[in-house]
């Protein structure tokens, strides 16, 4: 599972240099910061409501279509800041001896 995103990272990495008007994640980088995180933000509303529409429905295509825009939206936003998915699921993996209520207390929250 985890070699889909470090796949997908290098490909982002990759197309960070590319021509922005052949490459979609060229133009992102192209406009910055803020605009990656507007996208990750449209992508995050729109994954909240196919979930809803999902749990009414029953039908959840668009809820993992919506997730898979959220991650790979995501995903150029780390490549931005110089991260990839290792660090993501190295946090991740640490928690697993952790109860939810644990980990949010370790960081004083």
């Amino acid at each position: 599972m985890s070699d889909i995103l470090e796949q997908l990272a290098q490909v982002l990495e990759a197309r960070k240099e590319a021509d922005p008007e052949t490459s979609y994640v060229a133009s992102l980088h192209q406009k910055g910061l803020n605009k990656i995180l507007e996208k990750v933000g449209e992508e995050c509303t729109e994954t909240l409501l196919a979930a809803k529409d999902a749990e009414h429905s029953g039908e959840t295509r668009d809820v993992i279509y919506e997730t898979a825009d959220l991650w790979f939206h995501s995903m150029v936003m780390l490549s931005r800041l110089g991260l990839g998915p290792k660090e993501v699921l190295d946090e991740l993996a640490s928690r697993f001896d952790l109860s939810g209520i644990e980990e949010k207390a370790s960081r004083g929250q």
